[in-house]
């Protein structure tokens, strides 16, 4: 194989890794994705395994021979040169550097880690517990409890199953990402219960990290399948092990980004009392007991 051969079965390789895990982390298997795309599952495999239309190794070849970027070439809209001329600073940019401009970018002065009020965030995979202890536990201290899911539903007067259905998943993140900036600016102490997905949208995650002492509450993988069966009222059937399969997949994926909140609550292997104990102890240790009181 010549090098440029080799350079190109490199490209394939690393553009099926990304298509996987992009799908991984947002919770989708192949089939779903095939029906929301319109392709096969046989070709999101193939693309998947390194084996992609020879149409995306012809445009690169062009934007080589050009010397500009693939991504130039293929956003869905027109780059200014201010952008392009960013998007290359950036990339030479130091971690504070980034961080700063991230900041001023938000709008915000949240990059040292601070929040200004009381309000917390849980994360998780589905099962972990979070609209359950966030419930419970705001009900302890005496705070306002709020499920995104919910929030988003009221806001737009559409279930999620109908929101995902009119306006798809690009859709649902925009309003999940309008309807969490608009909790941000929750004038009391809140308790915010996110999506699992919550964590595949960047620039909503950041701005959920920057907003909001961030708690991820963590469980075997084996206490994840087990809770969403009890919650559904499904038995388990013959295609268990596909599903434990899958759930290990998306949680390996999401790990290092549910890895990225302020803290961690382990929720395995112990009863509910106990998790609201821990729950509410993560708090109190970001923002102290005296806080609780003012608020309760």
């Amino acid at each position: 194989m010549s090098g440029a051969a080799e350079q190109e079965a490199l490209f394939l390789t690393e553009l099926g890794r990304r298509v996987r895990h992009a799908r991984t982390v947002r919770g989708l298997s192949r089939k779903l994705l095939s029906q929301t795309s319109g392709l096969s599952e046989r070709y999101i495999a193939q693309l998947e395994g390194g084996q992609g239309n020879v149409s995306i190794i012809l445009l690169r070849r062009v934007a080589n021979a050009m010397g500009v970027r693939l991504d130039d070439l293929i956003a869905g809209q027109d780059l200014t040169p201010d952008w392009q001329v960013m998007r290359d600073l950036v990339a030479q940019a130091a971690p504070e550097q980034i961080a700063a401009a991230k900041a001023l970018l938000a709008g915000n002065q949240l990059a040292d880690g601070t929040v200004p009020k009381p309000r917390v965030a849980v994360i998780g995979l589905r099962g972990a517990g979070k609209s359950t202890l966030g419930r419970l536990t705001a009900e302890r201290l005496g705070w306002t409890f709020v499920e995104l899911n919910a929030e988003i539903e009221r806001e737009n007067a559409l279930s999620v199953k109908e929101i995902f259905a009119i306006y798809g998943q690009e859709g649902y993140r925009r309003l999940e990402q309008a309807a969490l900036r608009r909790l941000t600016e929750h004038p009391g102490p809140l308790i915010l219960a996110t999506s699992g997905g919550i964590v595949a949208e960047p620039l909503t995650y950041d701005l959920l990290l920057q907003a909001f002492f961030t708690v991820w509450l963590r469980a075997r993988p084996e206490e994840h399948m087990q809770r969403v069966r009890d919650q559904d009222n499904l038995a388990p059937t013959g295609d268990h092990a596909t599903a434990m399969q899958e759930l290990r997949a998306v949680l390996a994926s999401r790990e290092p980004l549910y890895a990225r909140a302020s803290t961690v609550v382990d929720t395995s292997d112990v009863p509910i009392e106990v998790m609201v104990d821990r729950l509410t102890a993560a708090i109190e240790a970001r923002f102290g007991t005296q806080e609780r009181r003012r608020s309760a």
